[in-house]
């Protein structure tokens, strides 16, 4: 049994401009110890995919009309408030996009980081600041003792970042939720964040969904990945299959806008137009407007998915479009 599955889930936010469906109808499922790595453009319905099931976002707007979200078999969908709180942060965790924001100006580093451990693993305050000093020991912070006291502003952004992940990480979680963790780094500190995040799941057999633009970050880190477009998974794939031999024009394109170092490259290619209004979609393919090998039947219906192995699926009408 998955650790995690996520069956055919939708998010839509009702406004008063129409129904907009970010997250329509995706699939996927996590084991224990595994890398999940979902990318796409902005907009794709990355973030709002994991905020969306563990009721992290306000409803209304927000409805989940459709779908599952099993945890070891359960699903969160249909959990009481109170079972939701005792899973959110505890068995499942959050590193939030742009630590500058997720942390409290008002309070110091240690009062934010023992508040987990002190609601969730039942512990006193004394007991709570001990382990929240070794948790960020453990992600590289000199002297944590000291750094408890200070307040987030003190902090430079590579710093705050590894809070948030010490925080995430107190209470051992068996699901870590890293959406973005990397952003606005520079790539040295990029690559001691990343290098925590696969140490510690060494030792823990923590599994984690890496939320990212960064297709190298993808690369380093994750054992399979996910490619979302206009709120549908595109593509599915181990990591090395999906680099060598994606079944996808949208990864492809995704994969040639990528920097390189191996080949000379005068000029990135860059995709063509935007991602489609998404309380607008019409029948067919989003992709269709942008695609460079669209067929009619693209803009008719949505593709069904296409097992390229037992392993890598792709929802494209299109086959050997190389």
């Amino acid at each position: 049994m998955a650790l995690l599955e996520i069956k055919n889930l939708k998010a839509h936010f009702h406004t008063r401009k129409g129904v907009v469906k970010a997250v329509n109808g995706i699939s996927y499922s996590l084991n224990p110890g595994e890398t999940l790595g979902i990318v796409g453009e902005s907009g794709s319905g990355k973030s709002v995919s994991q905020l969306s099931y563990l009721r992290l976002l306000p409803s209304p707007p927000l409805r989940i009309p459709e779908g599952e979200v099993l945890y070891r078999g359960e699903n969160i969908l249909t959990m009481s408030d109170d079972k939701l709180r005792a899973l959110r942060g505890n068995k499942i965790s959050m590193i939030f996009q742009e630590p500058m924001t997720s942390l409290n100006p008002y309070l110091t580093i240690g009062s934010q980081l023992i508040e987990p451990l002190v609601i969730h693993s039942k512990l006193s305050k004394k007991v709570a600041w001990k382990e929240a000093c070794e948790a960020l020991n453990r992600v590289g912070i000199p002297e944590a003792e000291k750094a408890m006291k200070v307040y987030p502003h003190e902090f430079s952004g590579g710093m705050r970042q590894r809070v948030m992940i010490a925080m995430a990480l107190t209470t051992r979680p068996e699901v870590l939720i890293a959406d973005e963790p990397t952003t606005a780094l520079d790539v040295t500190v990029q690559a001691q964040i990343l290098e925590i995040l696969k140490t510690i799941q060494k030792e823990t057999q923590m599994a984690i969904i890496l939320i990212t633009h960064d297709l190298g970050v993808i690369a380093g880190i994750s054992d399979k990945v996910v490619v979302m477009y206009a709120g549908r998974v595109f593509e599915e794939a181990p990591v090395d299959t999906l680099f060598e031999n994606s079944e996808h024009p949208y990864t492809r394109a995704l994969l040639k806008s990528t920097p390189r170092i191996d080949i000379s490259q005068e000029k990135i290619p860059v995709i063509g137009g935007t991602i489609p209004d998404l309380s607008q979609l019409k029948t067919g393919c989003p992709f269709y407007e942008r695609c460079d090998y669209r067929k009619d039947i693209c803009q008719a219906e949505f593709p069904k998915v296409r097992k390229v192995s037992s392993v890598h699926e792709s929802f494209c009408h299109v086959e050997n479009f190389k």
